[in-house]
């Protein structure tokens, strides 16, 4: 099935290139909803879409990163 309606918990991480300590944070907190299937916790691709679309913008700082 090519347009999966969920992911795992490294596919979510795979899908926004971070680790599985930062999925769990990002879980107890309550700021990216996860159901479970049987033992598996999955993430609604839609409920991770919301999530990403929440996050503050970068902006770039004086004496910042890129400096």
């Amino acid at each position: 099935m090519k347009n999966k309606l969920s992911l795992t918990l490294d596919e979510a991480c795979t899908a926004i290139s971070c680790g599985k300590t930062k999925i769990y944070e990002f879980l107890d907190t309550g700021k990216l909803p996860a159901k479970k299937l049987g033992r598996r916790t999955i993430i609604l691709k839609s409920d991770l879409e919301k999530f990403l679309s929440t996050l503050d913008a970068y902006k770039a700082e004086l004496g910042g990163h890129n400096e």
